[in-house]
């Protein structure tokens, strides 16, 4: 009896053995599947090293794109400043060439009048010459003479005639002496209002072409800065250029591990499958020689394999949690446009300052903080607190609304209501809530 028992045993233990011996292996082992799972994790970890260098690659260009804005908005500015004073330097160089041409249609006039006075002047001293004669003439004669002419009259009236006409004589040379230093007087008068006119003139060109050099140096310092201006532009716009391309590659990187990765949990699905089908292949061959030789002892078989092979089975995974933002559009609806922007804004308090920054998440300085909230609305402000002192409308303090932008010295917030504003304070303090008259308001700004 014990023999039986032990030859049974015996067919027993050859069974199983020449089961394991000639049942297929699996083509991937636990080993394997744990590799491609750290090649897997090892895939991910790139890739969220990818989308980490994107993100910051992402925040430079919008810190980029918000200076090239706000510099454009300033060449912008600058270009209607050359505009304007170009067509003043235009009109100053007119009035200088109109009073030019009237300054030499004086000259000439004064010439003219100058000539028509020297003239007038030596009629009159030869007038007055010639009445000096006849009067010198007169007075040697003598009263002798003129008795002389009356008595040699034949008659009354030849002697009236003669004496009317030594009197129409001297009134004549009277009349033609005071006639011509009328004409004297009255062309010298003429020749001085001239003089005068030109002397204003003169006055008058001398303070355009001190106006045309002020036009002339104060359009080189525009056009200088304009210039500037360009410079940083286009070095902001290389700048980037450079920050695309690199958002570029790595966003090609992150589809090409993305892509490495599903395949490899696709090599990993199938390593599992193949493990899995192996398995149980190897147990159905276990069973089927199992039944052959003995049932009862072929399960004991079955089952330590079975144990054995669900061991190789276990693998871990990972999770993780984040925290996501409100979108600005999911704002809409609730109150007035700048009660939204207000309510947005609010929900960044506690983010860190960061100098020339305009993530709302990763930092942001004051102006940039603005910037980011208004262009998630779809809205355009300036990128320097300076600019934002002449955007959108003015309002006075006490007529101030949820999302106007208030402007200190150097300085911007966000209103909120009730006295505070909301804005990226100092590197100590971050995003935080202040009251808005904390320190002296230079012009509160409605954008909407």
């Amino acid at each position: 009896m014990k023999r039986k028992i032990w030859v049974r045993f015996m067919v027993i233990a050859y069974a199983a053995a020449f089961a394991l011996l000639f049942t297929p292996a699996p083509s991937v082992n636990a080993t394997n599947i744990s590799d491609l799972e750290r090649e897997k994790q090892d895939l991910e970890r790139q890739k969220d090293d990818a989308q980490r260098q994107q993100n910051e690659q992402q925040q430079r260009l919008d810190g980029v794109s918000g200076q090239i804005s706000s510099l454009q908005n300033d060449a912008d500015e600058v270009a209607g400043e050359i505009e304007e004073m170009d067509a003043a330097l235009v009109e100053t160089i007119a009035s200088v060439e109109i009073i030019e041409e009237e300054i030499d249609e004086k000259e000439e006039q004064i010439q003219i009048t100058t000539s028509e006075y020297e003239e007038a002047k030596a009629t009159e001293e030869a007038q007055y010459e010639a009445m000096k004669l006849r009067i010198k003439f007169m007075y040697e004669k003598g009263d002798a003479t003129y008795l002389q002419l009356l008595l040699e009259s034949q008659s009354i009236g030849e002697a009236i005639n003669k004496a009317e006409y030594i009197k129409q004589l001297y009134d004549y040379d009277r009349k033609m002496l005071e006639a011509y230093q009328t004409a004297r007087m009255e062309t010298l008068a003429i020749k001085e209002q001239l003089e005068d006119e030109r002397a204003e003139l003169e006055a008058q060109q001398h303070e355009l072409e001190e106006e045309k050099a002020s036009l002339e140096l104060m359009l080189q310092e525009k056009q200088r800065l304009y210039d500037n201006y360009e410079v940083q532009i286009a070095q902001a716009r290389q700048e980037a250029a450079v920050y695309k391309a690199n958002i570029k590659k790595q966003t090609e990187a992150i589809r090409q591990l993305e892509a490495a990765a599903s395949k490899k949990e696709s090599e990993i699905e199938a390593a599992k499958k193949a493990e899995e089908e192996a398995r149980k292949a190897k147990e159905e061959a276990l069973r089927r020689q199992a039944e052959e030789a003995q049932q009862k002892e072929d399960s004991n078989s079955q089952d330590n394999s079975s144990q054995s092979s669900s061991s190789s089975q276990d693998s871990g995974g990972s999770s993780g949690s984040s925290s996501d933002y409100a979108s600005a559009s999911s704002y809409s609806g609730s109150g007035s446009k700048g009660q939204q922007i207000a309510d947005y804004a609010c929900q960044f308090i506690g983010n860190p300052y960061v100098p020339g920054g305009t993530s709302l998440t990763q930092g942001a300085d004051c102006s940039g903080f603005v910037w980011r909230v208004y262009k998630d609305f779809g809205y355009t402000v300036p990128r320097t607190s300076y600019g934002c002192r002449s955007a959108g409308t003015g309002v006075s303090y006490s007529e101030a609304q949820p999302g106007d932008i208030v402007c200190y010295a150097g300085h911007v917030g966000l209103y909120i209501g009730n006295g505070q504003i909301v804005h990226a304070s100092t590197q100590r303090t971050g995003i935080k809530i202040t009251t808005a008259t904390y320190k002296e308001i230079l012009t509160v700004r409605r954008i909407v």
